[in-house]
């Protein structure tokens, strides 16, 4: 009988002691045979694991083991991402340190991680909260100090009343807090900044050269919001000042009914400017201030808005006078805070105008215009000026020439991404490591005295006034100035989360150093990540981030390749029973520890590769895992009886039997790097079927090679019957298995037939069939005859694959 508990912990302990998975800097390694396979390092969490967060690390598990056996060099670390505010909230929910708890809930994870045998390079561990690594992290927001990339700003953000903290655009979902899904407040805080915008073209641009699904790049660019267009500036009737808009349809220009200005424009404020209803204009600013951005632009909602009373703009390109709007829509972080209001050509303009009674003129016509919505397609100029009858395209560049030539416009590039709100009002995050000198400024803390840490305390919650808890201790705060030694204090606010998991993947590469982030040797070695692995959750927030911070470390000579992460790879999120997401409110969790004591670790990591493809949703269901259990089993039934015959078996292996084996060996190999993870288990199985016959096949080579195959994915039970069988040495430092290309080939293959296109029948048929014969057949089959009753077809179109017959 197959005792799991007592195998698996032996052979984890004998991988750690040998070091059979620690990664070294080998130089005859060439560049092309190394892999760095990394997953998307664990927030230690006081609830640990469910059964999802194991799926990524046992793909990533299956693919470093398979690249290993292939002769590559592979590095696969792991660590901690430990800072941020639930780990600060756990604490005061307990009444204990972030620190305490955060190091109980790291152990407890190691722990469940290494229950799963994951073959990780534990020698590299890394946590963001040890001083020894975010010395560093501070190091790299020094430089972007340096670089004029960090500034400081008293701007208005989004706050969460509950978490009493200031978050960056990224981290508000639907109006909500993402983390604890309280309302965000708008609130005007001291921050500091970096200017993430200054990379937008280059985060745009580069993304073309990544191995990353379409939907993850998608996400990048629409946030990024690249938009090319026109400002343009309209003057203010009896006044000297102006208006800057931005459009991306300066041929609609024509159509203004009105110019709507953000609540917050400086304009409103501007005591030159005489508006009549000053105080209804107040009121309506006041009220916006407590609506998130994305409450005030969200398109089902119904737009308002005040005039200014008294205040007109003037169309510079018709003269024509219209009147100037404040509306809430309008945001001040995009463009210039100001837009024209065109409402043939526009929706939410449109809804607008029809609720204010404001001009709707149509300026652009087509034959697809209905009078009862606005026309927003390119078409021909109407009602234009000197432009009517140009086509659209036309237009904006002419248009655009005119106002540059007559000093009103120019063309511009506007992007939806802002300036990343860096700090926090909380404890347990990183220090800045900055200080306020009244005399020279801010000024940073020398790099030879990095890193600054956090000061011991009993008290750190946040204050709620928009300081942070660092404010109040005196003894911290209270400092000399670096440059001139007179009286300073300290910067309070600390870092995100997001800053540690910025760079985590360069200090992986060499995570002793105590002269730099890493050396230029070991980073040259191992950059960038061959394949990263992790949820899709953070295709905005933590990718965008990295790749930000990789780009500044690149131009500063740090690191050599423009991008950090080569391939990127998304898990999909195992349901509970229910089929809906693991929380522990819904009762729905899966303990993987539960699972582990009762099935082992194979059958989990099997069960888990098993349940469906990689990128899907699938719902966790403990009863299937019991067929994972009766393979393993059957695996390790047969390796007995053969270990426990005298004999060995000399005949040869049946012709067919060798031939699933090569077809085997390519399928599984092919399948792991595409992550077919569940195909390459389905694979695997027939063929342990098929040696029903034949038993003795696994005292010979083909049941070695069958070993090799299933060790990635079922590690422990692999190398206990590759050591029965006499090995000395890890199945993980034995070859990959090659197979013979003519025996791996397929004979036969399913033959689609289609009428119309529509698939109507599937029948086998011999690889190499002709076009003749396979045309033949298909117009032969008893299920395609009905659907040519009193037709005669029109063509019949043969790909190899399918025959469509076309009536």
């Amino acid at each position: 009988m197959y005792n799991f508990k007592e195998i698996e912990q032996k052979w984890q302990k004998k991988w750690e002691e040998d070091g059979v998975f620690e990664a070294k800097e080998d130089k005859k390694v060439p560049k092309n045979k190394r892999k760095y396979i990394l997953d998307m390092f664990p927030y230690p969490s006081a609830q640990g694991l469910h059964v999802g967060h194991p799926e990524g690390y046992t793909a990533s598990d299956i693919l470093s083991r398979y690249y290993k056996m292939r002769g590559f060099n592979v590095l696969h670390p792991i660590g901690w991402d430990a800072f941020g505010l639930p780990a600060e909230n756990y604490a005061i929910k307990t009444g204990r340190h972030p620190r305490a708890t955060t190091e109980e809930n790291i152990a407890r994870m190691k722990k469940q991680i290494q229950s799963l045998g994951f073959a990780y390079d534990w020698s590299r561990e890394i946590n963001t909260t040890d001083p020894a690594y975010y010395k560093w992290t501070q190091w790299i927001f020094l430089q972007m100090w340096k670089h004029d990339l960090a500034y400081e700003a008293v701007v208005p953000i989004n706050w969460c009343p509950k978490d009493k903290t200031g978050l960056a655009n990224e981290e508000v979902i639907n109006g909500k807090c993402e983390r604890c899904g309280t309302p965000v407040e708008k609130k005007d805080v001291r921050q500091w900044m970096l200017r993430i915008t200054k990379y937008a073209e280059r985060l745009l641009e580069d993304l073309d050269g990544l191995d990353w699904p379409e939907k993850i790049k998608e996400m990048q660019k629409n946030w990024i919001g690249k938009s090319e267009g026109a400002e343009i500036q309209f003057g203010i009737t009896n006044y000297e000042l102006r208006i800057k808009v931005f459009t991306t349809r300066v041929d609609t220009i024509f159509g203004v009914s009105a110019v709507v200005l953000a609540p917050e424009h400086p304009l409103i404020t501007n005591d030159e400017l005489l508006i009549m209803n000053k105080q209804e204009v107040n009121k309506y600013i006041k009220a916006a201030k407590n609506k998130s951005d994305l409450e005030r632009t969200e398109l089902e909602k119904e737009k308002t808005g005040v005039e200014l009373k008294g205040v007109k703009a003037i169309n510079p390109f018709s003269g024509e006078e219209v009147p100037v709007w404040v509306a809430d829509y309008v945001l001040s972080g995009y463009g210039t805070g100001a837009v024209m209001m065109v409402p043939a050509h526009d929706e939410r303009d449109f809804a607008f105008a029809k609720k204010y009674k404001l001009p709707i003129k149509e300026v652009v016509t087509s034959e697809e215009n209905n009078l009862d919505k606005p026309f927003t397609k390119a078409g021909i100029l109407t009602d234009s000026g000197e432009f009517t009858g140009m086509k659209s395209a036309e237009a904006k560049e002419k248009m655009i020439k005119f106002a540059e030539k007559k000093g009103f416009g120019e063309k511009k590039i506007n992007y939806h991404l802002r300036d990343w709100v860096f700090s926090r009002q909380r404890y347990w995050g990183e220090p800045i490591p900055l200080v306020h000198c009244e005399k020279c400024g801010i000024v940073s803390v020398p790099e030879e005295e990095l890193p600054l840490t956090l000061p011991e305390v009993e008290k750190y919650e946040p204050t709620g006034t928009g300081e942070s808890p660092l404010a109040g201790i005196s003894d911290w705060v209270n400092t000399k100035c670096p440059k001139c030694g007179g009286k300073a204090k300290r910067e309070t606010n600390t870092m995100p989360q997001w800053a540690g998991s910025c760079w985590y993947y360069i200090r992986y590469t060499d995570p002793k150093n105590e002269k730099a982030l890493a050396s230029e040797s070991a980073m040259e070695y191992w950059l960038p990540v061959d394949i990263y692995i992790g949820g899709a959750e953070h295709a905005v927030l933590h990718l965008l981030y990295a790749r930000f911070w990789h780009k500044f470390l690149f131009d500063i000579g740090v690191v050599k390749d423009k991008e950090p992460f080569f391939k990127l790879k998304n898990q999909g999120l195992i349901l509970g029973e229910d089929g809906v997401k693991m929380s522990k409110s819904r009762g729905n969790v899966v303990n993987p520890d539960e699972i582990v004591n009762e099935y082992g670790a194979d059958t989990m990591r099997l069960y888990e590769m098993f349940m469906g493809p990689f990128e899907d949703a699938k719902p966790w269901d403990t009863k299937s895992i019991i067929g994972i259990k009766r393979f393993l089993e059957k695996v390790w039934n047969f390796s007995s009886t053969a270990i426990a015959s005298e004999t060995e078996s000399s005949a040869a292996i049946p012709s067919q039997l060798e031939k699933t084996l090569h077809k085997t060996i390519k399928g599984v190999s092919d399948d792991i790097e595409n992550f077919k993870f569940n195909t390459a288990i389905s694979k695997m199985m027939i063929f342990v079927n098929e040696t029903n016959s034949d038993p003795f096949l696994w005292k010979r080579e083909a049941g070695r090679d069958f070993l090799k195959l299933l060790a990635p994915f079922a590690p422990h039970i692999s190398e206990e019957i590759w050591a029965s069988f006499g090995n000395k040495k890890s199945i993980f430092l034995s070859d990959w298995p090659k197979y013979d290309p003519g025996l791996a080939k397929d004979d036969e293959f399913e033959l689609i037939i289609q009428v119309n296109s529509k698939v109507r029948d599937k029948i086998v048929v011999a690889v190499g069939i002709s076009e003749k014969e396979a045309k033949e057949l298909a117009l032969a089959s008893e299920k395609i005859k009905p659907w040519l009753v009193g037709q005669t077809p029109k063509k019949i179109i043969f790909t190899g694959k399918l025959v469509n017959i076309v009536v």
